[in-house]
């Protein structure tokens, strides 16, 4: 039986009346303040109206600025997410109420631990940095409220648990710190399994059980987006809450191993868990993927699923690429980059891009809920898609 049926408790979050910001003077603890580069958005810009969308999985940033102030321009102190104010109107101008933000070590040389420690504290200083527009998520009240001020929630999560190097027991400093979200693997192996890009399809480690027993323990979400299909087997098992593929596909629509099989998909749904369809090249088979493939794999895992399981997690940001011909020469070098790191997945090659063209921007969210809309589906269903069922997993896990 699948289990987790939207209640009416949970329908319209911008009706709820106001819960308490719970814990934020812990995790904010981190990083020293700065104002520079700050960005003023009027949190009214997002009507009523707007869609209410949690990404389980995406970012915010303006892929077209280009600039000598930090590697893709903006406020220096930001980075290269380039949170400029194009980035954040688009952003507020979704209906994004929250998206889990990757942070943290996820491929490279920087210290594991050390550089998600670092990550946790600048992402704390650019919420703090841009308050009108972010919230930092502690817990579903949170992205309720994020709903209702108009604001976009931050969900802290990783895409590899490589940092807790042979120590289950970081889990409970990450989650200390506002961690919500925990990837077990990216496309490698690492101590505690196998991502999906590994041959050999290994199993959990003992290591990996032990930490996800502290992923539970904490009320951190398990994520198996990314891990290898024997992993994410044993990771759905040895969980005792739901768990959460937050960005994946199908692979009985597309065969490639960054999609999950139904087997996958539908153990995650009997679990009480959550599926996020992504806006990437790997719904297609030759890369090409346009905004029918997301229908299309968003209408196979509900049939496997179930409607109450099944939402988004695009692996994007809400802002359009504006020169497509620099992007696909830009996506040909970065998929040469990843190949010689050695963190390329299937699906990946050289002049595909890393979004789905023709479902970018602001408006991304509202063009998916009128194709679903044109093919039947009822509008209760299409709010479960994009955001009541990630709401609902969320809370159940985070106990909040």
């Amino acid at each position: 039986m699948i289990r987790g049926t939207v209640t009416m408790e949970n329908r319209n979050p911008r009706s709820m009346g106001r819960r308490a910001f719970l814990g934020a003077a812990a995790g904010f603890a981190l990083g020293a303040t700065s104002v520079a580069g700050r960005v003023r958005v009027a949190p009214a810009r997002r009507p009523q109206s707007d869609p209410f969308v949690i990404n389980m999985l995406g970012g915010i940033r303006n892929p077209n600025r280009r600039g000598s102030r930090g590697p893709l321009g903006g406020d220096p102190a930001d980075g290269p997410l380039t949170l400029d104010e194009r980035a954040l109107s688009d952003a507020l101008d979704s209906g994004t109420a929250a998206v889990n933000t990757t942070i943290g070590y996820v491929a490279g040389p920087q210290e594991p631990f050390e550089y998600s420690v670092a990550e946790v504290a600048r992402w704390n200083r650019i919420i703090r940095n841009h308050p009108e527009a972010l919230l930092k998520v502690w817990s579903a009240a949170d992205i309720e409220r994020a709903a209702r001020d108009r604001r976009v929630g931050i969900i802290q999560g990783f895409q590899n648990a490589a940092m807790m190097g042979d120590d289950a027991g970081r889990v409970a400093v990450f989650a200390g710190l506002g961690v919500r979200i925990i990837q077990l693997t990216y496309n490698g192996a690492n101590q505690l399994g196998h991502g999906s890009m590994v041959p050999e399809n290994g199993g959990l480690t003992d290591f990996g059980r032990d930490a996800v027993a502290e992923l539970n323990a904490t009320r951190t979400l398990v994520d198996l987006s990314h891990s290898g299909e024997r992993t994410c087997l044993d990771g759905i098992d040895a969980s005792a809450a739901p768990i959460a593929i937050t960005h994946t596909g199908c692979r009985a629509v597309t065969d490639l191993p960054r999609n999950k099989t139904d087997r996958e998909l539908r153990l995650v749904a009997e679990g009480g868990g959550f599926v996020g369809i992504y806006f990437m090249p790997f719904l297609a088979a030759d890369g090409m993927a346009v905004a029918e493939d997301v229908v299309r794999h968003i209408e196979h895992a509900v049939q496997v699923c179930g409607e109450e399981h099944v939402g988004i997690g695009t692996d994007g940001g809400t802002t359009a690429v504006d020169d497509l011909d620099a992007a696909y020469e830009a996506a040909r070098r970065e998929v040469e980059a990843r190949r010689r790191a050695g963190i390329s997945a299937a699906g990946e090659r050289p002049g595909v891009v890393p979004f789905i063209p023709d479902l970018q921007g602001p408006d991304q969210f509202r063009k998916l809920a009128g194709m679903l809309g044109a093919r039947g589906h009822s509008s209760e269903r299409i709010e479960r898609i994009l955001g009541l069922n990630a709401l609902r997993v969320l809370r159940d896990v985070w106990g909040e």
